[in-house]
């Protein structure tokens, strides 16, 4: 009999996921909770925004796998709620879910199991991490430890601007309870990398490296945002780099979660710059990242089903790397406003027209008065394949500038070093 899949999430990332699972022949149903006007052409949505309301879901429809995709329902721990109700679920516990939710939590994991980092101090009062940077000028990040959305992280120029964020963070609480702690980290250079892996508890299988663009404008400037767009393959992740990146970050991360007995049953998403010393991990998620998912998932083959299920049921069928079929490049449309204040509520063009040789995620979508509207900050993801990544950015781009709204901000750069060092 056809599964039922219940999404939990409301974004590109989640249509994305639903879109993925919608090709397994294993699949029958999948409900997205809340979800978005533009997900109907592979889901039906349902208004559920909370863990009584998910998990009455569950149950009404006869769920066989939930998947949870944002962290907060994570760390607030959905995942452990749904499984006591006797749901496989797809998303790590709320114990497993703190390497993200507590930075100072994933920093204390880093060093007792000896996984390169940048190296970081914690502070919860301005006055002393003031001192300590009048100690130590940097430069450095300065990171909520919380979670912020994706924008609690400040790379800082110098020490003026590193003591500006710590008391923007401590003192005028910025980013609320997110930012009452904060690290100071140093400052690594080189490319980032992002890596997902999915976990059963005892093995694991890695997806092909992506890479994302978190600054607004052109040439990585502006604000940090949610991510920009992405693309998949990556030239310096070579094969060398990934077994490196396995031994040194991926296996560790396994066997210290096994060390200290956590069950983390879900995606293993970790953030890495790649520095002239090797690999150093930036930052640790328990979720697919967003935008990533829309470009990894598409240029995989594999049967997410089977492989999301699997590890609910804590037997993975496959271990070691999956294997990318195509390179893929996702551009992010975002709304007037965006990051700070988006607008909403602006029409929308060309999502009907959208070409058959593209893939559009919506994120921040609305269906209202005959017409798409948009509704977040993020807007949509236009995905594009290619026999490389060249000309997967190539119509990428094409695609992008297909869609019209007032006030729309995007980045015709996504992959465009990538394709310029080829």
């Amino acid at each position: 009999m056809a599964a039922t899949v219940l999404i939990i999430g409301s974004g590109g990332r989640e249509h994305a996921l639903a879109w993925k699972l919608a090709q397994s022949s294993h699949v029958g149903r999948i409900i997205v909770c809340p979800g978005n006007d533009g997900m109907g052409d592979v889901a039906r949505c349902v208004a559920a925004h909370d863990i009584d309301a998910w998990c009455r879901a569950a149950h009404d429809n006869a769920v066989d796998l939930v998947v949870i995709g944002p962290e907060k329902p994570l760390v607030e721990g959905a995942a452990d709620r749904l499984r006591a109700e006797g749901f496989a679920v797809f998303g790590v516990s709320a114990e497993a879910a703190r390497l993200e939710g507590d930075k100072a939590y994933a920093k204390d994991f880093l060093e007792e199991f000896r996984i390169p980092a940048a190296k970081s101090r914690c502070f919860d009062d301005a006055r002393l991490a003031c001192a300590y940077l009048d100690e130590h000028p940097g430069p450095w990040v300065v990171k909520a430890t919380g979670l912020a959305a994706g924008k609690g992280v400040s790379v800082c120029d110098d020490e003026a601007q590193a003591k500006i964020e710590v008391r923007r963070m401590l003192d005028d609480r910025a980013f609320g309870e997110a930012g009452a702690r904060v690290l100071i980290e140093e400052r690594l250079t080189g490319p980032e990398l992002s890596v997902f892996a999915i976990l059963d508890g005892k093995r694991m299988a890695s997806f092909a490296p992506s890479r994302d663009h978190k600054r607004l404008l052109a040439g990585d400037r502006g604000p940090n945002t949610g991510g920009m767009g992405a693309y998949t393959p990556v030239a310096d992740a070579d094969a060398a780099m990934m077994e490196r990146i396995d031994r040194e970050i991926l296996r560790p991360t396994l066997d210290g979660l096994s060390a200290r007995a956590i069950d983390f049953r879900g995606l293993l998403f970790v953030g890495l710059m790649l520095t002239a010393d090797g690999p150093k991990v930036l930052e640790y998620n328990c979720r697919f990242g967003d935008p990533e998912t829309q470009v990894v998932l598409p240029a995989c083959d594999d049967d997410l089903f089977v492989l999301l299920d699997g590890a609910a049921h804590g037997e993975l069928p496959v271990e070691g790397r999956l294997e990318l079929s195509r390179p893929a490049v996702g551009i992010v449309l975002a709304a007037e406003g965006y990051p700070v204040a988006p607008r909403k509520g602006d029409g929308i063009d060309g999502i009907d027209e959208f070409p058959r040789d593209g893939l559009l995620f919506h994120a921040g979508t609305k269906r209202a008065d005959q017409r798409w509207q948009t509704d977040g900050g993020r807007v949509l993801c236009a995905v594009a394949h290619g026999d490389d990544v060249g000309s997967a950015r190539r119509r990428a781009v094409e695609l992008a500038a297909s869609i019209h709204f007032a006030g729309a901000q995007r980045r015709d750069d996504i992959a465009l070093q990538e394709e310029n060092a080829s």
